[in-house]
């Protein structure tokens, strides 16, 4: 990843307004599916956009592993063929 676009994850500052709520779960959520229980650690923010608007510890850490879980590798990486792989299919 280009380090001045972690950099600019890295200082993101915390959310103020619903917008920003939704554009920050937009973002992280374009790569939910390489974050580990993406669901899980957004929840808490996610819950926030269902009731009124109240900044809580819970919604500052999940804020913040976040943040974490975008900047610290690998996010994407290609595969080291290298390594033995595990095909698992499910054709129900």
């Amino acid at each position: 990843m280009d380090p001045s676009k972690i950099n600019a994850m890295q200082a993101w500052p915390l959310l103020r307004t619903m917008k920003a709520f939704r554009g920050f779960l937009g973002l992280t959520g374009y790569y939910r599916k390489f974050i580990h229980n993406y669901g899980v650690i957004a929840a808490p923010l996610t819950m926030q956009l269902k009731k009124a608007f109240r900044w809580t510890q819970a919604a500052t850490d999940a804020f913040n592993d976040l943040k974490r879980a975008l900047t610290t590798g690998p996010v994407l990486q290609l595969p080291d063929f290298e390594q033995e792989f595990v095909v698992d299919c499910n054709a129900s």
